[in-house]
């Protein structure tokens, strides 16, 4: 019994010895980065997920929309969010939402969709948290179901981590 004790604990000691080279960083365990470098919104099924340097590093459950949720926004008014690849270009600190991140919509190819059909094709779509009327309400409190008119929304306190975690500049995909 006594041969066996010791042997486990040279085996145990074993393990405890360095590898030939230095051991991997982990990938961050669903924390906000910094600075994310992608951001990655998929519609159906109502996330929207952050990436840095390739790696997903936290991801946003039960996002709304826009009161027409399916499709590619066409043009103003059709309470659609637009669908495909886009930049955050700018912010809005004094928003009627607990902050906005305002995506680049639209490109050319969307104004030139809206113009083939005599209409505009709008603009101003943002994330953005809920209406500053339901402050009081707190950070996790949310508009049941889809209700912008073609933006995404999420709680406030989610737009204060994207606020800080999304610089301007940063690509953004939207998948039906």
């Amino acid at each position: 019994m006594m041969r066996y004790a010791v042997l486990l604990i040279a085996m145990l000691l074993a393990a405890c010895q360095p590898t030939s080279g230095p051991a991997p960083e982990p990938a961050p365990a669903n924390i906000v980065p910094a600075a994310a470098d992608f951001v990655l919104v998929d519609k159906s099924d109502r996330t929207l997920a952050l990436y840095y340097e390739g790696k997903l590093v936290k991801t946003y459950q039960g996002i709304g929309f826009g009161d027409a949720p399916s499709g590619h926004k066409q043009f103003e008014g059709d309470e659609r969010t637009p669908e495909g690849l886009y930049t955050i270009d700018t912010r809005n600190p004094n928003s009627a939402y607990h902050l906005s991140l305002r995506i680049s919509y639209p490109n050319t190819a969307d104004r030139a969709l809206a113009e083939s059909i005599g209409r505009d094709p709008g603009g101003d779509i943002f994330i953005h948290g809920q209406p500053n009327a339901m402050s009081g309400l707190g950070p996790d409190a949310r508009i049941p179901g889809d209700w912008t008119d073609g933006c995404i929304a999420v709680s406030n306190a989610e737009i204060t981590e994207l606020w800080n975690a999304i610089p301007d500049g940063t690509p953004i995909e939207i998948r039906p």
